[in-house]
């Protein structure tokens, strides 16, 4: 399992987005290697144009749009000049122009001088700032890898962790042929969106090399192609960490319920449930169980919860006052 902080330079950003926002250089390349970005907020310099920079905001993009420039133009060459220079030596990662505008030559001269790009697009400004920070959301997203397989089973993202050879895939496998569906197998790319939803993708290099299961003894098989494209998910959100264990004389093993483990992935807790392996075991079934489980708690009912207070309320002879329980089932 390993884990990374997000940044990309602005030459990562021109080059994913140059044509799907119809994104240009206009000065400063020789620092779009140099010049990291490192949130997914942005600024409109207004107040730093107007000569206020106490609490300019250094480490995010900045957006130049028709208010900005039409501003710059009131101002007399002198203050223009040194509010460019101020600017441009507060040091942020980029200038975006929006709307196609022209940016007068002194922009352009200290981009250059300071080797700082500055890019330009034809897109509206505040489309364009949606568009950008939801991409930066994702981009800069902390993120890890971790040894394990991911299957969508009735709705609920289950990540199947334990040691190599314990049989992660051939239950993967298992479930795949029981009508669930396969996000990876092997390594999954978990992404953490907002404060608290992790996501999870095949960390396959490309889709051609993703939703391949290796099993053990048979080699690489391909689920897309045995089981079509029914079978297989992009992304899913991870909901439950199912890991499996060699069964041990002596061992602990939850057997109510009760008391829910919890795993933490990237600052995010999800519930885990430990499953012993052995010979036999319908461990499918088993996964299936727990995910309806999930579900069930999800909506407000625990089982457990609910077996034990119907079980307390039979010792003490109390009266029934439990919505889930019926006659029928005392």
């Amino acid at each position: 399992m390993s884990d990374h902080s997000g940044k990309i330079t602005v030459g990562n950003l021109l080059s994913e987005k140059e044509k799907e926002w119809d994104l240009q250089l206009a000065a400063g390349g020789q620092g779009l290697d140099n010049h990291f970005i490192v949130t997914s907020d942005i600024n409109r310099p207004g107040m730093a144009l107007a000569g206020y920079t106490g609490v300019f905001l250094r480490e995010r993009i900045q957006i130049v749009g028709s208010t900005e420039l039409t501003y710059f133009a009131t101002l007399s060459n002198k203050t223009a000049s040194g509010t460019v220079r101020r600017l441009f030596g507060l040091g942020p990662p980029c200038f975006i122009v929006t709307k196609g505008l022209d940016l007068p030559s002194i922009w352009l001269e200290e981009a250059e001088h300071h080797s700082l790009p500055v890019l330009r697009t034809t897109m509206d400004t505040t489309p364009f700032i949606h568009r950008l920070c939801a991409y930066l959301d994702y981009r800069l997203a902390p993120e890890n890898h971790i040894h394990g397989d991911l299957v969508d089973v009735f709705g609920v993202g289950l990540l199947i962790t334990g040691e190599s050879g314990i049989g992660k895939s051939e239950c993967a496998l298992d479930l795949v042929d029981r009508g669930h569906r396969l996000v990876a197998d092997d390594a999954v790319k978990v992404i953490r969106r907002g404060t608290g939803i992790l996501m999870g993708y095949s960390a396959a290099k490309t889709s051609f090399l993703a939703h391949h299961i290796e099993i053990r003894g048979v080699g690489i098989v391909d689920v897309y192609g045995l089981y079509g494209i029914r079978a297989i998910r992009v992304q899913k959100r991870v909901e439950v960490e199912v890991q499996l264990v060699h069964r041990k004389q002596g061992m602990d093993y939850e057997r109510v319920g009760l008391e829910e483990q919890l795993s933490e992935i990237l600052g995010v807790r999800i519930p885990r449930v430990t499953i012993p392996v052995v010979p036999g075991k319908n461990l499918a079934l088993v996964l299936e169980v727990i995910a309806k489980n999930h579900v069930l708690k999800v909506f407000g009912y625990h089982p457990a919860k609910v077996f034990n207070k119907e079980l307390m309320r039979l010792m003490n002879k109390s009266p029934r006052i439990d919505p889930f329980i019926t006659d029928d089932q005392e």
